[in-house]
């Protein structure tokens, strides 16, 4: 067994108005947040785990902060709710999966600003000589909130969850080369854990996302209860440097310092606490960055970027992102169902124009699934079949049999099925919805109905992702890949009932490509496979590929030593400081 401290990954490459809270100078001594006391109230499961967070913080009580740059508030504003909390066990947008892992919970690893792979809960990790054993080693200093040890039983606990079919985990295709099921997670001591695997890429790409989550807490819990227990928005007890201390549905998360976070992994963090905004509309959300009232404003649109630019208080971060933005198109439905009504809708739809009517430059059209700073991405592919032809488009819509039978302007099939579908998009994301209306117009001049309509977050990914059937003909999304490629849970006909096969997508040829590319470890050998499996893909059209955009954040630039990247907003959000002279007096 080969013990290492860190393993280069393969891949090359690098979602009510504010709360009241003070803003203190940091020289006072630190004391718990009555918040957290309050978390859950009625709740039986939440009164009794907050009050161990409150015994084992009280414990904290008085201590003097560490230095003169702690204390404070930051105030960080998103464009709606976090999707299933702090629960990492359930369906969650990237949004919400960023919160988990940097600020409530602990992955084993993470990546650092060169994308290798580092230790976090895990201090280091061994791979055996034929590639068939992971072991990892863990810290022996990391508390969940509530005073407990984190373990290995609770990475053990983690992963026989995320692989339980009733648990319905969206990312289980992370685990299709890891032995599951009983007594495939070994568990050699409280602080070591082996998982058994066949050989492929990016193998521990998966563990730098999956947040562990408290056996404790949640053993006895049914898996198929999971998605629906309050520990996720109720009162989640996590292990990493923020302790969760409120949330007000729809307005905001609020999280505190966690006084008891390792030393060795940077100690406590420097603000007192964190809240987090849920914004619907994003132009309230960049007033509220103008004028102060919150200091970081994630993913504001392109047209913004200006705004925020001229200001002499903000500074525009934007950096290369890992998101594709499309259309995804429910193949079940009979006016989607053939793949020359999708490439048609594709081809009338001028992307080149989306992009430079609404991203500002801030992005480039996408053909496919590959993001553009990948090793295996080649911008020609399929660039000229989907490239903007409405007599094309029109051309594929008669050869399939969608006519204008009755001159209204709109095509029926031989059954007199209008086309006609709607397409939607979470509210107050002002991009998607010009997105989708530009498509209407466009669309309407083929003789296709497209009916832009907003729907809720939450009730989007539910109606997407789990209801049966589908309750959806197209939607906009952003999906933020892995750094370690693999389509299978979208495209491969085994997963169509999964909850990220919402395609519907059924080709044997593709399926055959997403089966052995994830086992190919030679880039050299793998880079024409992405791309022979990259037209197959545009063949098919399962999505509307639209664009990838940067990401752009708004920041003030009274918060210090803030670093984002294509890891993301949050990487080093235990670091954010701000200088005593800069932070609010009083409350907000």
């Amino acid at each position: 067994m080969r013990r290492v401290g860190w393993v280069r990954t393969i891949l090359v490459l690098a979602v009510v108005g504010p709360s009241a809270c003070g803003d203190g100078g940091g020289t006072g001594s630190w004391s718990l947040d009555p918040r957290v006391v309050q978390a859950g109230a009625g709740v039986p499961f939440c009164e009794e785990v907050t009050a161990r967070v409150s015994e084992f913080m009280s414990g904290f009580e008085g201590q003097a902060p560490p230095s003169e740059q702690h204390g404070g508030v930051v105030v960080v504003g998103l464009p709606g709710e976090l999707p299933g909390g702090m629960n990492a066990h359930v369906a969650a947008p990237n949004q919400s999966l960023q919160v988990q892992i940097f600020l409530n919970l602990m992955t084993l690893v993470r990546y650092d600003s060169d994308l290798i792979a580092t230790s976090y809960l895990a201090e280091s990790w061994g791979v055996s000589d034929d590639g068939r054993e992971l072991t990892f080693y863990l810290r022996d200093d990391v508390y969940w909130h509530d005073g407990e040890l984190t373990d290995a039983y609770d990475v053990a606990y983690t992963f026989e969850r995320a692989t339980d079919p009733e648990t319905a985990f969206p990312n289980d295709v992370w685990w299709t080369f890891v032995e599951t099921g009983p007594g495939a997670v070994e568990v050699i001591d409280s602080f070591t854990v082996r998982f058994h695997m066949t050989p492929h890429a990016d193998f521990i790409d998966p563990w730098t996302m999956m947040a562990i989550m408290p056996q404790h807490l949640l053993e006895d819990v049914p898996a198929a209860e999971l998605r629906a227990h309050p520990y996720g928005s109720v009162c989640p007890v996590g292990n990493g440097p923020f302790i969760f201390a409120e949330h007000r549905q729809d307005a905001s998360w609020t999280f505190q310092a966690n006084p008891a976070f390792p030393e060795g992994l940077g100690g406590r963090p420097y603000v007192d606490r964190l809240v987090v905004r849920n914004i619907t509309e994003q132009t309230t959300l960049l007033t509220e960055l103008l004028t102060g009232n919150i200091d970081v404003y994630v993913a504001p649109t392109p047209d913004q970027a200006e705004a925020i630019r001229d200001s002499d208080r903000l500074e525009l971060v934007h950096f290369p992102n890992r998101q594709y933005v499309f259309v995804g198109w429910n193949s079940r439905r009979p006016q989607l169902a053939d793949k020359r009504v999708r490439m048609a809708i594709t081809k009338a739809t001028n992307r080149d124009e989306i992009v430079a009517a609404l991203l500002g430059g801030y992005g480039v059209v996408s053909n496919g699934t590959i993001p553009s700073r990948h090793w295996a991405y080649d911008a020609s592919l399929g660039a000229d079949q989907t490239a903007f032809d409405p007599e094309a488009a029109r051309l594929l819509l008669d050869q399939a049999g969608w006519i204008d039978r009755d001159g209204d302007g709109v095509r029926e099939n031989a059954g007199g099925l209008p086309l006609s579908f709607t397409i939607k998009y979470p509210p107050g994301n002002q991009l998607w919805q010009n997105v989708a209306e530009i498509m209407q117009a466009q669309l309407s001049t083929i003789g296709i109905e497209a009916t832009p309509t907003a729907v809720e977050g939450g009730t989007l990914i539910q109606q997407v992702l789990f209801s049966r059937p589908r309750e959806f003909d197209g939607w906009i999304y952003g999906w933020t890949i892995d750094l370690r490629l693999d389509d299978t849970a979208l495209f491969h006909s085994a997963w169509t009932e999964r909850p990220n096969g919402w395609s519907g997508t059924q080709r044997p040829d593709i399926d055959r490509y997403l089966e052995r590319l994830p086992l190919t470890l030679d880039e050299y050998v793998a880079k024409p496979m992405w791309g022979e499996y990259q037209e197959l893909l545009v063949d098919e059209q399962p999505f509307t590929f639209l664009f990838q955009p940067e990401r752009l954040v708004g920041v003030n630039l009274r918060i210090q030593d803030v670093v984002m990247d294509i890891r993301g907003e949050w990487v080093n959000v235990q670091d954010w400081w701000i200088p005593s002279s800069e932070r609010r007096r009083g409350r907000r």
